[in-house]
């Protein structure tokens, strides 16, 4: 119960913050909605893609990254909480660092879902095709893509000491999975160099199983995609996990 408490109250706190930081939900906003509305309005003018507009077939692909970038930025948190010492008296409090790790990444989680649940309001009125049954399932599908990413940035932020280095190395692990997560483009026909590298990105299973329950536009069987959602989540958790219980000297 002692352990279950104190997962409550680090998810409570970083709830907290996120509710007075409301200059941060906005920002976290304004890219998706400039890829909706900009870059998709803009291609959706000429392309369609198995006869869907291009802006909503882009959708949910911008959904998946506004996940991505709000739960991976998310880690760099870790650091500013050990430079105010928040962090130390955390750590030194009688919880284990596996439940620090699961409030923290729930904090995330919690954030990244909210700003899911503006974008389906902006989706239903820019005539997203979404019923009841569709939402639920994409919220299932996005809840695991935030668990999975989260956990990399908090990974990333118990291993890193500097908001540079956190900065930099994101920088060059966000762009490759957003890029090449086909979440601006079909997964069909790709070049051959292409299809692999596409295979080994998480992301890619989280956009294509929201176009399948969104759009009815299959990629790949929703098992499959949710499966590997499940599994890269879990193998997420650990290494946040293991990161946290070796972030001793700090």
């Amino acid at each position: 119960m002692g352990e279950l408490q104190g997962v409550y109250a680090i998810w409570l706190r970083e709830f907290t913050v996120y509710l007075r930081e409301r200059e941060r939900a906005i920002a976290s906003i304004i890219t998706p909605l400039l890829w909706i509305f900009a870059f998709g309005s803009g291609l959706g003018a000429t392309v369609a893609i198995s006869g869907t507009n291009y802006q909503t077939f882009i959708f949910p692909g911008i959904m998946a990254m506004n996940v991505l970038f709000t739960s991976v930025f998310y880690g760099m948190y870790i650091i500013w909480d050990r430079k105010l010492d928040f962090l130390k008296e955390v750590l030194v409090a009688p919880l284990s660092r596996k439940s620090v790790f699961i409030g923290k990444m729930l904090g995330g989680v919690t954030d990244s879902m909210i700003q899911v649940s503006v974008l389906f309001i902006i989706g239903y009125f820019i005539g997203i095709p979404l019923t009841p049954a569709s939402i639920i399932a994409s919220f299932i599908i996005l809840f695991l893509v935030a668990v999975c990413m989260t956990s990399i940035g908090l990974f990333f932020g118990a291993m890193l000491s500097t908001m540079e280095s956190f900065q930099l190395v994101m920088t060059f692990f966000i762009w490759p999975v957003f890029f090449f997560s086909g979440a601006l483009f079909p997964l069909d026909n790709l070049p051959a160099w292409l299809a692999p590298i596409t295979r080994i990105d998480p992301l890619t299973y989280g956009v294509d199983a929201l176009r399948t329950v969104m759009l009815g536009l299959p990629g790949m069987p929703l098992y499959i995609s949710v499966g590997v959602l499940a599994v890269s989540s879990l193998l997420a958790m650990g290494l946040g996990m293991l990161a946290f219980e070796r972030m001793g000297k700090i």
